[in-house]
């Protein structure tokens, strides 16, 4: 396993570890430790999901690395049927599989020896965002769960953009789907949504779209398991389970949202906010874009996140 986006800290150590999540797929993952880690004592751990596309060799594992530095015991994995995670067809998704395959990062954390079971805590980057909230309503294993640029992916599929999408338009969209599934089941090959990664992309490109293609699609942020695609058909399982719906049974345990000031997501960010009951914080970047909190590390929130874990994780 090799293509990461980053160099591996001098002060650390990474193992490729795999276990199984309740509907049986194996999930690859990256365990983080400082080198002169103590594992006769029980520590406080954390597990990072990647953006909605992206894999642990990229920015999920440079939260882990970063966390791992501070401390923390570190786990950083690819969703079901992505990455070197088992399944098939590839790049399915589903908000149960990939709620899931948080808890199933809980189960594997949770069981090592030198891990405290009352101290787990999770970073959901982007789409995992609303995935770890969704976790956390009912894995109250999950002490502490911090957002980054968070995506609400139900919302974003059930309505559109800003909820831009008219009844008549999402119609359309699920009959669109529903002639994919015909065409699946008769032997044609899953489809997957248009433009995968590497995304063309110029000057006259939208700007959200730019802002992915400059990170997805070049050095910066290329994996060759990081395809941004999924298969069609996952859409619909997204417009039809909201992932959100128990957010304010989290309480007591901590929520923190962290954006970027200038980030297209902001609204998903702000919404789940207001809908959560407190203790709960809203962090706002200056300055930064949604893609800026993915790999920038002299612009993330490192010494937020480990005073945020610190005191919730104990």
């Amino acid at each position: 396993m090799s293509n990461y986006i980053f160099e591996l800290s001098n002060k650390l150590t990474r193992k490729s570890v795999s276990y199984n999540n309740r509907f049986g797929i194996k999930i690859a993952a990256d365990l983080y430790l400082p080198k002169d880690f103590d594992k006769s004592k029980k520590h406080a751990a954390v597990i990072i999901g990647a953006p909605y596309g992206g894999v642990k060799e990229q920015g999920s594992g440079i939260y882990a690395q970063n966390m791992a530095e501070r401390g923390f015991v570190a786990l950083a994995f690819d969703p079901s049927y992505n990455g070197y995670s088992s399944g098939e067809p590839r790049h399915l998704s589903s908000p149960d599989l990939f709620v899931e395959d948080f808890s199933a990062a809980v189960d594997y954390i949770g069981t090592r020896p030198f891990v405290d079971r009352n101290q787990i805590g999770a970073i959901g980057m982007c789409g995992s965002g609303g995935f770890a909230i969704s976790a956390a309503q009912v894995d109250r294993r999950i002490k502490a769960i911090a957002t980054v640029s968070m995506y609400d992916m139900s919302r974003v599929q059930a309505n559109g953009f800003k909820d831009s999408l008219t009844e008549e338009e999402r119609n359309r969209i699920l009959d669109e789907i529903a002639e994919q599934r015909y065409a699946e089941f008769e032997g044609n090959e899953p489809a997957l949504t248009p433009r995968g990664a590497p995304i063309g992309f110029d000057d006259n490109t939208d700007p959200i779209g730019r802002e992915f293609g400059e990170f997805y699609s070049t050095p910066r942020g290329y994996h060759p398991n990081s395809i941004t695609q999924f298969t069609v058909t996952s859409s619909m399982s997204f417009m039809n389970f909201p992932l959100l719906t128990y957010i304010k049974s989290i309480s007591p345990r901590p929520i923190l949202f962290i954006m970027g000031e200038r980030a297209h997501s902001r609204y998903f960010s702000e919404d789940a906010y207001k809908l959560a009951t407190d203790p709960k914080e809203l962090y706002i970047v200056p300055n930064a874009g949604h893609v800026d909190l993915y790999d920038k590390t002299d612009v993330i929130p490192f010494d937020k996140l480990e005073a945020f874990f610190t005191e919730n994780l104990k």
